[in-house]
């Protein structure tokens, strides 16, 4: 198989996060995250790794940027530290914090890379978390003068910016289900948490564009969920899990309402009022697209195989496991076709109301040091997806695969490797692997064919 070729323009990069990749070190006086505290509590990082390393990232940036810029990237997608900028989640600014993202954005446009940041990736400076974390209303405000801080440095530079990265996984991880931070157990009543997160996304927009941000949009995580069986209790739970895990976050940004009558009834504040803010319109929505969920009844010994762990018998639904297809090191399915079924699925539920798309992550867990042939194929299949869906006319406008190294991957520390770049954990070295190779070539023949097209 070969990638076909891709409009003009098309933008291709790479994504990372702070806390994944800077570690969490006390450099630059930034301050500690509830993902510090977390991973902190023994147990909580399953391999035992030590998470304030990272992969070095706040030392080794100059050597990233250039790693993207043999890659031919477009844009890098990178997180910025709410605690390394803000350390108490509000008050002081820590200046030494916004300069280090100084330094990055000049480096990445010294490049030609467009700098793409995301404001919030999962990690909430403790004081807040302390606080309630996203359970507490104040701090969907105190993100939002966090956001305008950050545009008041780099807004001039930075020509595309993400607000907030998958509210579901924050939401039922690590507020429903416990297996992140906070490690909160709250089943149903974590929704609140959801709510929060979508206020902070909407006051961030505004915040941004008030400090002259522009090209906002949101980075959720997107999962076709497929329906386990043919009886009633099989498609009320794939439907309570679509709501949940979907629509409950699209629907609120895209089209000012939550899906359903019921989860609206369970939110708090002045949910009217909030969904107004909400909604407030995007230049693009960003889709993270890892693999479908097969759904049915609550079954006792049903298992999430997203992230591996059971699933409480209280719950409503049960996930089940999806043969027939490859799997990655995460034991997630291979499907490239979901990806297409996702997209034509947004644009069929939103019509003019869907802005322009970009794919902002997608990725494998494979563990094959540098000659990593299971992930050129996961990519070349999910752009030939990808590319099936432009065809069938869904407006996507760039790709960025996740990620550029090695990183921590949160819970499973070092064990899941999901970078075109190999990271040595004990000396940090950056060694590219052969999908970097071949993702390389794919930017140059798609930019090639770019440019033949343009002079026609």
């Amino acid at each position: 198989m070969t990638v076909p070729t891709f409009p003009p323009g098309f933008l291709w990069g790479a994504s990372a996060s702070a806390f994944q990749t800077e570690g969490a070190a006390d450099t630059d006086g930034k301050g500690p995250s509830g993902w510090d505290a977390f991973a902190a509590q023994p147990g909580r990082i399953k391999d035992g790794t030590d998470t304030t390393r990272g992969t070095g990232f706040h030392e080794h940036y100059r050597e990233d940027v250039a790693l993207l810029a043999g890659l031919g990237a477009d844009a890098f997608r990178f997180s910025v530290s709410w605690p390394r900028v803000v350390p108490g989640g509000s008050g002081p600014v820590n200046p030494a914090g916004l300069d280090f993202y100084d330094r990055l954005v000049d480096e990445l446009c010294a490049h030609g890379i467009a700098p793409a940041p995301t404001l919030y990736h999962w990690d909430t400076p403790l004081p807040l978390d302390e606080a309630g974390g996203w359970l507490n209303r104040d701090t969907a405000y105190r993100f939002a003068e966090y956001a305008g801080i950050v545009a008041e440095r780099l807004a001039d530079r930075v020509p595309m910016w993400i607000t907030i990265n998958e509210p579901a996984e924050v939401t039922m991880l690590g507020y429903a289900l416990g297996e992140h931070a906070p490690g909160r157990t709250l089943l149903f009543d974590a929704l609140p948490a959801a709510h929060h997160q979508l206020l902070a996304h909407g006051l961030g927009v505004r915040a941004l564009r008030a400090a002259g941000a522009t090209n906002i949009g949101i980075a959720v995580s997107h999962t076709p969920v497929w329906t386990a069986g043919e009886s009633e209790e099989d498609r009320l739970g794939a439907e309570l899990y679509d709501t949940i895990t979907n629509w409950m976050f699209a629907d609120p940004i895209l089209a000012g309402r939550y899906p359903d009558e019921n989860v609206a009834a369970l939110m708090p504040g002045s949910v009217e009022d909030d969904l107004r803010t909400i909604s407030t319109p995007l230049d693009w929505y960003g889709v993270n697209y890892y693999n479908p969920t097969l759904v049915g009844a609550p079954r006792a010994e049903a298992l999430d195989t997203f992230s591996g762990f059971e699933m409480p018998a209280e719950l409503p639904f049960g996930i089940r496991e999806i043969e027939g297809y490859e799997t990655t090191d995460f034991g997630w399915p291979v499907v490239p076709d979901g990806l297409r079924e996702t997209l034509v699925q947004l644009r069929d539920r939103y019509g003019d109301r869907l802005p322009p798309l970009y794919i902002t992550e997608n990725g494998c867990a494979v563990d094959e040091a540098v000659t990593d042939t299971r992930r050129i194929a996961f990519i070349e299949g999910h752009l030939g997806a990808l590319h099936t869906a432009i065809g069938q006319g869904v407006d996507v406008r760039g790709y960025f695969t996740w990620s550029l190294t090695d990183n921590i991957e949160w819970i499973e520390g070092t064990s899941k490797r999901f970078g075109l770049v190999h990271i040595d954990y004990e000396t940090l070295r950056r060694t590219p692997k052969r999908s970097y190779a071949w993702y390389r070539d794919v930017i140059r023949s798609q930019k090639a064919a770019g440019t033949a097209d343009s002079a026609d």
